[in-house]
């Protein structure tokens, strides 16, 4: 036994324990943080579908990631679904809810006399207040409901189309709307998500179009637009955050700097998205043109590929599958 063995094993098992005890403290610091933050969440909503506790949300964001995984190997050797009466109901679906949730939030903003500049969160149990809170829990559940955009996306074998800022954007939206819902479902929270429900209106009422088939396609001029007008609503967000937090609006401050980080993600994703599907030349592809959700060329609705599919003119390997 080499002189000095002792001394390192003991080092080792130190050096360990001084982990376990740092990883320890860890957990439980967190752990006593989120009892203290129960203690200031909103009360009305804790009896809510789903806001009980953060694991269901939690649970179903790890299922999305797993189906991410197993979703490509489950489709490799598989023809890929169409899925056209699906994408048909789905997206017109979410064009009424996100509809519904726009009219709502602006409605009882109105009545409840709310500022567009400065809105502290009121937690009493006003008519219009539990309106727009209401609303704003139907907002968080559309951005669970938005996973399915990934699932059809694979079992149509579109892989390309699961870009980092496709899983980025969904996977972020649902969990931290569970913590707006949880702590802030009113005041300045109505801003954000009333724009936002507003474009998905359009952008779920384009792919909506889109799944009709071809003879859409010379209406669907304008998906363009869709990506310069999100990029516009974080440059909106910033602004809006900016401004109450420069003028001491009494919204909490750690929301309106995550919100403002958070936007920033997104200009810089969706700028470089924008600018490789619409400024950049490409160098080989030729007629094949780029969607506008901060994917790539196609949308939840047909493309122009799948047209040459359904036309038989692709053969080679089998015919896709129906529903």
């Amino acid at each position: 036994m080499p002189s000095g063995a002792f001394p390192a094993a003991t080092s080792i098992i130190r050096t360990n324990g001084r982990a376990m005890e740092a990883v320890t403290h860890f957990v439980n610091d967190t752990v006593e943080f989120y009892k203290w933050g129960l203690t200031i969440s909103d009360k009305r909503v804790g009896s809510w579908p789903m806001m009980s506790s953060p694991l269901p949300t939690l649970a179903i964001s790890c299922l999305y990631l797993l189906f991410l995984w197993a979703g490509p190997r489950y489709m490799q050797d598989r023809q890929p679904y169409i899925l056209r009466k699906t994408l048909i109901v789905y997206n017109f679906s979410m064009v009424v809810l996100n509809f519904y949730i726009a009219k709502e939030l602006l409605i009882a903003s109105r009545r409840a006399g709310y500022s567009y500049l400065c809105q502290p969160v009121s937690y009493s149990n006003d008519e219009n207040e539990v309106r727009i809170a209401s609303a704003l829990w139907w907002y968080y559940i559309s951005k669970g409901v938005e996973f399915l955009d990934t699932v059809f996306f694979i079992l149509r074998k579109k892989f390309t189309q699961v870009s980092f800022l496709h899983v980025y954007h969904h996977c972020t939206m649902f969990i931290l709307w569970w913590i707006g819902m949880k702590w802030v479902p009113g005041g300045q929270s109505f801003f954000g998500a009333t724009i936002n429900s507003s474009i998905h209106v359009l952008m779920y009422g384009y792919y909506g179009l889109a799944a009709l088939g071809p003879h859409m396609q010379k209406y669907l001029w304008w998906k363009k637009y869709l990506t310069i007008i999100q990029i516009i609503q974080f440059h909106v967000t910033i602004g809006h955050a900016g401004y109450s937090l420069y003028t001491g609006c009494q919204f909490p401050a750690w929301m309106q700097w995550a919100l403002i980080g958070y936007a920033v993600t997104f200009i810089i994703l969706f700028a470089n998205f924008y600018y490789h599907a619409y400024r950049r030349k490409p160098s080989s592809q030729k007629g094949v043109k780029s969607a506008a959700n901060g994917t790539s060329m196609v949308t939840n609705g047909h493309s122009k590929v799948e047209q040459v599919e359904d036309n038989g003119k692709r053969q080679k390997k089998g015919r896709a599958k129906r529903e």
